[in-house]
């Protein structure tokens, strides 16, 4: 049998061109590329994890969002992950040992879930710890590609993160519709058990990533890792002090902290609408595919407008589309003649939307703040600081919904929580001016490199690629 080299190298460049955008598929890319993709993945048990909190440990909708706040915790933490990283290595390595120790963190919480956890306590301190793996595998291999960017052209660096982020969307999408279809059929500790596989092929693929060990340098380059590390910190508080930076991140603060009802809206969902896990999968598939659609709209037509335009439309543009919600809990669309399941998709479909288009001005002007010099370390305290503002918007959501009474099975002021969270979005407005008018990069003075010989900077990852 006779094969044809010249072929099978022309599939070898398009596979290379059209898959991996331009970048040779190592075995180190692949097992990067599988971390984004584990990260993705690991959304098959969130509607099992929601279930579990509110039908077997009933939990209240404000105990739910409380608690969603919570183990948050780790992903506001994550510039600190990156310096231990950086700065303790494990058996002279800095990256392998710990994206084996997070799979095996991300393991241990899942078989938690599935056996153990019968309190609310040990469930906070289960979905914490696999919060904890998620949030220290995603430094790691951010990392990774933070490092393996920086010797490449400006274009491959972009197709890289690309990349990255397709691997982990792709793992989101394939098992949204899996994530309700599952529930259908087994119960919630069942996929807790079937989760609980995922994180271990972190740990196997991180025998993959090609690492040297840094006592092999470690007369050459021990004493310039305390100064990298001190002239790092140093740039990156004379960056956070300048107010064109510490202006915007306040508002993106302000911006993302106001109240959410997820937690109520879910509880409405399942007890009042009596949707079944197998349609709230289709949800999260519509909701995945909205994402992209957003992203798409961003970069093709609005990726130019200024941030105070965009941020101020697109902020009165959600708050009015969330309005819509009113129909739902009201039962009005039942009058108007819309199936409650049609009306949810629609309305999840173009809420999405907007919301991220709303959210990819904050990627765009967290990345654009971020002087030479502490590019990485920058973004990762202010995609920090954008999570903090996500735990305080689930905990201010629980207050409200303790002050409104609304339970599982008391949903008759959830009105009036729908209209709290929507006027909410506005109270940022006022302050749109501590946004930059013009491109930040222009507002203050560049930032001189670390002037040190050590190849590798500690640098921080993002929060998304």
């Amino acid at each position: 049998m006779l094969i044809d080299f010249p072929g099978l190298t022309k599939v070898k460049d398009s596979v290379k061109e059209k898959i991996f955008f331009g970048h040779e598929p190592s075995a180190e890319l692949i097992a990067i590329l599988t971390v984004y993709f584990v990260q993705g993945i690991l959304g098959l048990a969130r509607l099992a994890v929601s279930f579990f909190l509110k039908d077997e440990l009933l939990l209240s909708p404000a105990q739910v969002s409380a608690l969603l706040g919570i183990v948050a915790l780790p992903w506001i933490i994550k510039p600190v992950f990156g310096f231990i990283s950086d700065g303790l290595p494990i058996f002279g390595y800095r990256r392998r040992p710990y994206l084996i120790l997070s799979g095996i963190l991300g393991a241990i919480s899942w078989v938690s879930l599935a056996t153990i956890v019968h309190s609310s306590w040990a469930a906070t301190l289960a979905i914490a710890l696999g919060s904890l793996s998620v949030a220290v595998s995603d430094v790691i291999v951010d990392s990774l590609v933070v490092e393996r960017a920086r010797v490449e052209s400006q274009a491959a660096a972009g197709s890289l993160q690309s990349l990255c982020w397709g691997a982990s969307a792709f793992g989101g999408l394939l098992t949204a519709y899996f994530s309700g279809m599952l529930l259908e059929h087994f119960t919630t500790r069942t996929v807790f058990w079937i989760t609980a596989s995922f994180p271990l092929i972190v740990s196997a693929v991180a025998w993959l990533i090609a690492e040297t060990p840094i006592r092999k340098n470690t007369q050459d380059n021990h004493s310039n890792n305390p100064l990298g590390t001190k002239h790092q910190l140093k740039q990156l508080r004379q960056a956070v002090t300048q107010k064109a930076i510490w202006l915007p991140t306040a508002f993106v603060f302000v911006w993302l902290a106001t109240p959410t009802a997820d937690a109520a809206f879910f509880f409405f969902s399942t007890n009042e609408l009596h949707f079944q896990p197998e349609f709230l999968g289709r949800v999260r598939l519509v909701t995945s595919g909205a994402s992209l659609i957003g992203i798409w709209i961003f970069q093709r037509f609005l990726k130019g407008v200024p941030f105070r335009t965009i941020f101020a439309w697109s902020t009165v543009f959600s708050s009015v589309l969330g309005m819509t919600m009113l129909l739902l809990v009201t039962h009005t669309n039942r009058a108007l003649g819309i199936d409650d399941h049609w009306f949810s998709l629609g309305d999840s479909l173009i809420l999405t939307v907007m919301g991220q288009i709303a959210y990819m001005p904050v990627l765009v002007l967290a990345a654009r703040l971020c002087p030479p010099g502490v590019e990485a370390t920058l973004f990762a305290v202010l995609m920090s600081v954008s999570n903090l503002a996500n735990m305080v918007s689930y905990e201010f959501g629980a207050i409200i919904m303790h002050w409104l009474g609304i339970t599982e099975t008391n949903f008759e002021l959830l009105w009036l929580l729908v209209i709290i969270t929507n006027l909410s979005t506005l109270l940022p407005l006022p302050f749109i001016r501590w946004l930059p008018a013009n491109d930040p990069q222009a507002d203050f003075p560049t930032l001189q490199p670390a002037a040190v010989t050590n190849q590798e900077e500690p640098l921080l990852p993002n929060l998304v690629p």
